[in-house]
């Protein structure tokens, strides 16, 4: 009996310890225990990982209703094989990749059923910067930053250089606050 007492004890720390990823299926992943509650569609990095740049659209909120939380675009990175990888400057983006029109045209036709049947639903995600704006007439204006409080998210499309992703290699990204940098959240996504 004592060691099933100190079995359970031990698997409560490590899930205390761990933040929990919930598969959304459908290329989508969420993570609404941190104090970053963070929900990521990775369907199309998952459907083209070895493109030159692979694209994550990355959710975030406060988990907090009474909290103002400011990410900053170095904030966000993404963790493979135990390497942290930050995303790369607009301007190296755009002297390296010339495909993101065509990214943004394939991920408006992958489903979103996964990543809607999220927290996300609840929250409201106003357009009011992104990370790596389309070129495009109708898109977003360039941000280094986003904000977060009550009901309002932040969304951003995310791209990292490709450091040799492979359909079902496992990864991390992970958002830390600017303004309060022990605010953090994270998913763990697998391709």
């Amino acid at each position: 009996m004592k060691l099933l007492k100190t079995m359970l004890a031990l698997l409560l720390l490590v899930a205390a310890a761990y933040p929990q990823t919930e598969d959304l299926g459908m290329g989508a992943f969420s993570n609404d225990k941190s104090d970053i509650m963070l929900a990521v569609d990775a369907s199309l990095a998952s459907a083209s990982p070895d493109n030159t740049y692979v694209l994550f659209v990355v959710f975030m909120a406060a988990k907090s209703q009474n909290q103002n939380i400011v990410v900053s675009r170095d904030g966000v990175v993404m963790i493979y094989n135990g390497q942290e990888y930050k995303m790369p400057s607009l301007q190296e983006f755009r002297e390296n990749y010339k495909g993101d029109v065509w990214d943004v045209t394939r991920y408006r036709k992958l489903a979103k059923e996964g990543i809607i049947s999220s927290w996300i639903r609840f929250y409201d995600f106003p357009s009011s910067g992104d990370f790596f704006p389309s070129l495009q007439i109708k898109s977003q204006i360039m941000t280094d930053e986003g904000s977060m409080s009550s009901n309002m998210g932040f969304w951003s499309k995310c791209y990292f250089k490709n450091p040799g992703l492979k359909k079902g290699d496992t990864l991390v990204i992970r958002v830390t606050a600017k303004n309060k940098p022990e605010l953090k959240g994270e998913v763990t996504i697998k391709l």
